[in-house]
């Protein structure tokens, strides 16, 4: 005789209660729900290091290089102006201006004149003498 095959049956369960289902499927979904904040907000945050924190950079550096810009133009502004003045300066007659003005020289055969100022006139002793003494009054007496 041919062996026979029995077949096997999956253990049988109980049917569980409604309200067990119901609290297992609320579990789950709190779960879920959990989860999915969870990997929302890390996206939110890798954007925010992606895109926010860059651009604030590249701002800030775009702030930096139009304040250097306008810097170096200034200066090249004051160093044409200084330029233009060491040129003035080097010709002989602003040479002989300096020497007169700044440093009393003349040439030959000129008679040199210094203006002296007069100085505010003084005080005499005189006019120290007519103001009048102040008079204290004696410790212990009373007006």
């Amino acid at each position: 005789a041919p062996p026979t095959r029995t077949r096997r049956r999956a253990p049988s369960s109980t049917p569980k209660p409604a309200s067990t289902r119901r609290r297992a499927s609320q579990r789950v979904r709190r779960r879920r729900t959990v989860l999915t904040a969870t990997l929302v907000g890390r996206a939110v945050a890798g954007l925010l290091f992606v895109v926010v924190y860059p651009t604030r950079t590249y701002l800030q550096q775009r702030n930096q290089i139009t304040a250097a810009q306008h810097h170096v133009a200034q200066l090249h502004h004051d160093t044409a102006r200084l330029e233009a003045q060491s040129r003035q300066l080097q010709t002989d007659a602003a040479v002989e201006r300096i020497a007169r003005e700044q440093y009393g020289l003349v040439k030959p055969g000129e008679t040199p004149y210094v203006i002296v100022p007069t100085a505010p006139p003084a005080t005499t002793p005189t006019t120290a003498a007519a103001t009048p003494p102040t008079t204290t009054k004696a410790a212990g007496t009373h007006p």
